[in-house]
């Protein structure tokens, strides 16, 4: 098939039919592809890229009409056209509700069979066309925004990586912006032009997520009332992001496995197996090397996600990105709110700007709306949440020896013990007690902070419970 040419599929089960289309089609610039049942059609749907698809509704074994919800089953915005030498108004009205585009009657007039594919791949242009500009509008609020260092590397690193067919693992604390890293990725790959399909492997219920991600058949788990295509489908010629992989379940770990090694997928319910054509970018904040050790996840398949590891740093790593940050925040919350645009007093950024933002990105952010949505006609200083700014930012280094008399006269042993115990519990408190996000602040493995936790005696309820008498705190 000639892909600048928009191909379209024709089901009739009569020769003449088809043949008169095709001699219609084929001389005004169109690849035409033909079936005489729609148990054909379908197959050819299923392996073909298709950009328009003419039905008659009278059909041997499955008939036009349930061939037509089948078609807006696998592709959504396929334009279809329906035609019949014997259709009743409760044929054409039943075709519309399945979402045909067209209906006409036969014989085939060569005008109206012009007209109307014509303005159904048209009005299929105009559509992607609004999507596009909806596009935009999102890498506006998506943009990869930072002039540090640590921007700067990352960037340089992108643009190594995507344009190769290495896979990508995406590592960093919550709010740090995983996934636009993984969309950068795309958008300057080669497979630009595919699909970017995103998996969130932690908001699917561990039952449902290797029928999200491989699709099911009808009737193979209770709920499945038609064939559902899986992600891993859609995401056919594209790129598909696995963000928060870490929580994946390892029996769906292992057919993820597969399916990157082999490119095959096989549907749940099925024993069918076919190739899919997707590159994987995997995201986690987790510590996936303290996981495999723990069993929790697989060390195989590790492996096959970590071709290239690249990591999104933490906001307090990178703060002289904060000013462009909040700038954009704001603008794009007067956009989402419907407001006017509000000037933003000069000092308002460097407050931004020295706060330590455990919550990232994400929480600069929301705080930006916050501000926007609760301030007058202008952001001042004064709009700025309590908590945030120079107050709650910790003493610069340098500027003399830290406070350490409510300690007491005790040994430096212990002195020692007494920081580590309290600096842990703040690190705790400022993830919401988010284990593996503590960890990665504090510098440490997750199984080295369970122990520190259990050795001085942490709790959530108790915001911290000193270690009890006898306990090995105090030793090395």
């Amino acid at each position: 098939m000639d892909p600048s040419k928009p191909t379209i599929l024709v089901v009739d089960d009569e020769k003449n039919i088809r043949r008169s289309l095709r001699m219609v089609l084929e001389p005004e610039g169109y690849e035409v592809t033909e079936a005489e049942s729609a148990e054909d059609g379908l197959k050819l749907l299923e392996a073909e890229p298709i950009d328009l698809c003419i039905f008659d509704i009278r059909l041997p074994g499955m008939d036009g009409l349930t061939l037509l919800s089948k078609a807006r089953e696998l592709w959504r915005d396929l334009p279809v056209i329906m035609i019949s030498g014997h259709a009743d108004t409760s044929d054409v009205v039943d075709a519309v509700k399945r979402g045909a585009t067209d209906f006409f009657s036969k014989p085939v007039d060569r005008d109206r069979v012009l007209v109307s594919v014509r303005n159904a791949l048209a009005r299929r242009s105009l559509e992607e066309k609004v999507k596009d500009l909806g596009a935009r509008e999102r890498r506006f609020a998506d943009e990869m925004l930072g002039e540090s260092p640590a921007m700067a590397k990352l960037r340089e690193d992108i643009a190594k990586v995507a344009p190769t067919s290495g896979r990508v693992l995406v590592t960093g604390e919550s709010g740090t912006g995983k996934e636009l890293i993984a969309a950068e990725i795309h958008r300057q790959s080669k497979r630009a032009a595919g699909p970017f399909v995103k998996v969130n492997c932690a908001a699917i219920p561990g039952e449902l997520i290797e029928s999200e991600l491989f699709g099911h058949e009808k009737g193979s788990f209770s709920g499945a009332g038609a064939r559902r295509r899986g992600q891993f489908e859609v995401a056919h010629g594209g790129t598909l992001f696995l963000d928060e992989i870490g929580d994946m379940s390892l029996s769906a770990q292992a057919k993820v496995l597969r399916a990157l090694q082999t490119g095959e997928i096989v549907r749940v319910g099925s024993e069918k197996a076919f190739t899919v054509d997707v590159r994987v970018v995997a995201a986690t904040n987790k510590d996936l090397e303290a996981e495999v050790r723990e069993g929790t996840f697989r060390e195989d398949l590790f492996f096959r996600l970590n071709v290239v590891p690249l990591r999104a740093p933490a906001l307090r790593e990178r703060l002289e990105d904060v000013p462009l940050l909040a700038e954009r925040f704001f603008q794009l919350a007067v956009r989402e709110n419907g407001m006017r645009p509000k000037p933003v007093d000069p000092d308002v950024y460097p407050r931004l700007a020295v706060y330590r933002w455990p919550g990232n990105v994400r929480e600069l952010r929301n705080v930006c709306e916050r501000m926007v949505i609760m301030s007058g006609e202008r952001i001042t200083a004064a709009d700025v949440p309590e908590g945030v700014g120079p107050r709650a930012a910790p003493a610069p280094a340098g500027t003399g020896a830290a406070d350490l008399s409510r300690y007491g006269e005790v040994p430096l042993k212990e002195l020692r013990d007494l920081v580590e115990r309290d600096y842990i519990l703040k690190k705790l408190e400022e993830h919401d007690w988010n284990i593996t996000q503590a960890a990665q602040a504090l510098g440490v493995e997750r199984t080295n902070l369970h122990k520190k936790i259990k050795q001085h005696g942490l709790s959530r309820a108790g915001r911290g419970v000193a270690p009890a008498a006898g306990d090995d705190a105090g030793e090395d």
